[in-house]
């Protein structure tokens, strides 16, 4: 499931590619979808190419291909004809960890033992790494404790987040969205490179990501730098 800002974008694209054969510009994209920033558009291109729309070509500027399209936006279901949408640059890189899969790997199916969640490899509660990997297993979780929306889950690596009862080698159950609250444990992407679990706070126009053990300093960023990959909602512990 897209949402409409990721479905008007992967329209544009696709009907830019068919008019010209070469991409649209970022600067290009942020007017079509009337948005503020840039910003806005990379998390809109790294949403599709998680979902398995687009594929960013490496070493090329400006270089991505549509793979597939929505059913709904295939020929004789009715494709949609207009829109306006949004994105962001993707400038330091390639694509950033957080998701090698489909849109289905993330749309949670219940069966008789709960909900499955894909479980996308490791998370730093400590020095960033590099997290969401693919997903390498499933994990079953009473419907209850997930709620609405999309998901995923990671495996904890390191002690920053003890005193928040987060240890070293749990899995945290992380609800995909990119806004969160002042005090929300997050998946931060920093740089498009890093990813790290962390408390959210704002420092005027500065993004701080906070430890919960004293042994970490606060680090603090441009609201440029940080993306919000997700919000804590659960955790699993094996004893």
């Amino acid at each position: 499931m897209l949402t409409r800002k990721q479905l008007d974008l992967l329209v544009f694209i696709n009907e830019r590619l068919k008019e010209t054969g070469v991409p649209p510009s970022f600067d290009e994209m942020k007017e079509a979808l009337d948005l503020a920033s840039k910003s806005g558009i990379h998390r809109l291109i790294t949403a599709l190419e998680e979902r398995g729309f687009i594929r960013r070509l490496p070493n090329r500027a400006r270089a991505m291909e549509v793979i597939k399209l929505p059913d709904a936006m295939m020929p004789g279901n009715g494709a949609r004809q207009a829109f306006s949408p949004s994105v962001i640059e993707g400038s330091k890189g390639k694509a950033p960890a957080p998701v090698k899969s489909s849109a289905a790997q993330f749309n949670s199916a219940d069966n008789d033992d709960g909900v499955g969640i894909p479980m996308m490899g490791k998370i730093a509660a400590g020095v960033p790494i590099s997290a969401i990997q693919h997903q390498t297993r499933s994990i079953q979780m009473p419907p209850d404790m997930i709620g609405k929306g999309e998901h995923y889950a990671l495996e904890v690596e390191g002690d920053s987040m003890i005193n928040a009862g987060i240890l070293d080698g749990d899995t945290v159950i992380i609800r995909r969205t990119d806004v969160a609250n002042m005090g929300d444990i997050v998946v931060a992407l920093v740089d498009d490179e890093e990813a790290t679990l962390k408390r959210f706070r704002r420092k005027g126009a500065s993004i701080a990501l906070e430890a919960a053990n004293p042994a970490y300093e606060t680090r603090i960023f441009g609201p440029d730098r940080v993306q919000v990959q997700g919000r804590l909602v659960g955790l699993v512990r094996n004893y």
